[in-house]
């Protein structure tokens, strides 16, 4: 079974400048990790509505989902759901269910249902709504892009049901092994290990305590028993290493 794929939008000059942090794309990797969606992509773009839906409809025709954040708040800047509906070349509008929702919500708290606030519910036409349990404005999907909240709370609620509503595949499983050389030291063994292990993805990290620096070698793999193999193989590698040994073999 071929694994389902995908690509996130990060939405917001905010992003660019610096002044915030991303912590939406790191909590949709491991999400899409869990439910077995290979995570191909992610683009950070700015408030211009041309360069999110040329962006969006690069990616939505290359992936089986796109995950979008931010840009759809109340205020003047918030225009990801006027650039979604340009890039599937939809009308706009205010969402049915979306203005039952926001306006009962405001009326429990005693405010003012405003036109900034009328904003939240407008979706491209056709969009099915994506629920919102922290502050109710909803994210919406259009085929198979998703438009959520950039507020790292909203968002995470927010992916955690459209996460639930997709086919589940198979996740991919890891395994790291500490290595006490450099990677300069195991470039060449690792690379023929990759090789003779082609289902087990091989990453090198490396360390620097200050004085010396290491490596982690870590294998991804939706085989449990290749990715076992493999860091067999890897865990014999360094220890022929540690020994003199430089030869590699299959493992």
């Amino acid at each position: 079974m071929i694994p389902a794929t995908a690509a996130m939008l990060a939405i917001g000059d905010e992003l660019l400048s610096g002044r915030t942090k991303d912590r939406n794309i790191g909590y949709l990797a491991e999400m899409m990790t869990v439910a077995g969606i290979d995570l191909k992509e992610v683009r950070i773009v700015g408030d211009e509505p041309h360069l999110i839906s040329d962006t969006l409809n690069t990616l939505r025709r290359q992936y089986d989902y796109v995950f979008t954040s931010g840009g759809i708040g109340p205020t003047h800047d918030d225009i990801t759901a006027d650039a979604v509906a340009a890039a599937f070349g939809l009308p706009i509008g205010e969402h049915p269910e979306a203005m039952a929702r926001l306006s009962a919500h405001y009326a429990a708290r005693g405010l003012e249902f405003t036109d900034a606030r009328r904003r939240m519910a407008r979706t491209p036409e056709g969009a099915s709504l994506i629920d919102n349990p922290v502050s109710v404005a909803p994210g919406f999907r259009v085929d198979n892009v998703f438009v959520m909240a950039g507020v790292p709370n909203v968002f995470q609620a927010m992916l955690g049901n459209v996460v639930e509503s997709l086919p589940a595949g198979k996740a991919i499983e890891s395994v790291a092994v500490a290595c006490p050389y450099g990677e300069g030291d195991i470039g060449d063994p690792l690379r023929a290990l990759s090789k003779l292990h082609p289902g087990v993805a091989i990453g090198s990290y490396p360390r620097f305590d200050g004085e010396r620096f290491s490596t982690e070698i870590v294998l991804r793999s939706r085989d449990r028993a290749a990715l076992d193999a493999a860091a067999a193989a890897v865990s014999a590698m360094l220890a022929g290493k540690a020994s003199g040994a430089t030869a590699v073999t299959p493992g």
